[in-house]
């Protein structure tokens, strides 16, 4: 199974430990990159999966430092152009005492939002896609491309679905990225109506939607024609539709958070890497709980490769 992640990666400065000769409060950072669709892109082709990632980067030394991560993981990058003159975007994240992230962004040049705007790009970025089985795209792939572009995605979607492909999507809706919540309803509804898998958080259909029941989630989504709906709840049971039929799935234990940055991608990452290799649904939740828990142990998005392959053989604990 071949699968295409399409958004942006970015610079990620995480804090890690606080400056030894004065204000604890001044953490040292360390830079990697991350992004929703990139983190999601890298834990499936950790999982076994054939994938690609699909941006825009700049010609500067971080965006060749993400081209050679993404190599490394054994991810496919011949759908990246690099423009010259440019740089990736950039964010810093911080953390509550329990664990809880926020962050500050600085991503308004990022090449990544001009994804599928350039017309001669875009052809030959449908050709790569169509050899895809299936594609995973989040509400802020959609948030930074112009709607334009969104409209040319949107498109694409209903061809690339007529013949066969599948469409997995996460919301991950950020209002900072949107003109308004109305125009980010009505972006998310029209990319509902052509996705197959959804890959939800609660937290996040709550600050779009209103909604103050699961219940409203699951109608909505029943409605738009989502065949698979995954319901992620923080610690609470995740609910798992499929065909109709509602099942909650509990989410282990986790006995130390230190950052829950990446969580839901990770999550998703680990549930499609099982699904697309032939695993249940209920098999994959189980996967995307296991693949969550490995990541919210660690600060940042990205474990590093060799210790997250330990985790992953049970080597070491999570955490």
């Amino acid at each position: 199974m071949k699968l295409a992640a399409l958004g942006e990666v970015m610079v990620e400065l995480a804090p890690q430990s606080a400056v030894g000769s004065g204000d604890a409060s001044k953490p040292q950072f360390m830079q990697s990159f991350a992004g929703d669709t990139y983190n999601t892109a890298v834990y499936i082709a950790r999982g076994g999966v054939n994938v690609s990632y699909v941006t825009l980067l700049g010609d500067d030394p971080y965006s060749k430092e993400v081209l050679a991560c993404l190599t490394q993981e054994g991810i496919d990058t011949s759908a990246i152009p690099q423009l010259p003159g440019r740089n990736p975007g950039l964010y810093l994240i911080q953390n509550t005492a329990d664990g809880e992230r926020y962050f500050t962004y600085w991503r308004g040049e990022s090449p990544a939002r001009e994804l599928f705007a350039d017309a001669d790009r875009r052809e030959a970025l449908k050709a790569h896609l169509r050899q895809m089985d299936c594609l995973y795209l989040s509400g802020i792939t959609l948030a930074i491309m112009s709607p334009e572009a969104r409209g040319e995605l949107l498109a694409f979607l209903q061809e690339y679905r007529a013949n066969g492909g599948r469409v997995a999507f996460d919301s991950n809706y950020r209002p900072r990225l949107w003109a308004s919540a109305e125009v980010a309803k009505i972006a998310v509804m029209d990319f509902l109506q052509q996705t197959d898998m959804a890959l939800l958080t609660f937290e996040d259909e709550q600050a779009l939607w209103g909604d103050t029941r699961v219940e409203e989630c699951v109608q909505r989504n029943t409605a738009a024609g989502v065949s698979e709906l995954i319901v992620k709840r923080g610690a609470e049971p995740v609910l798992m539709q499929v065909n109709g039929e509602l099942d909650a799935i509990d989410v282990p234990l986790v006995s130390r958070v230190v950052d829950t940055t990446g969580a839901g991608d990770s999550f998703n990452a680990g549930y499609l890497a099982a699904r697309l290799q032939g695993a249940t649904p209920a098999q994959s939740v189980a996967a995307g709980n296991q693949c969550a828990a490995r990541v919210i142990g660690h600060r940042g998005a990205i474990i590093p490769r060799t210790e997250y392959m330990e985790r992953a053989a049970g080597a070491i604990e999570p955490g």
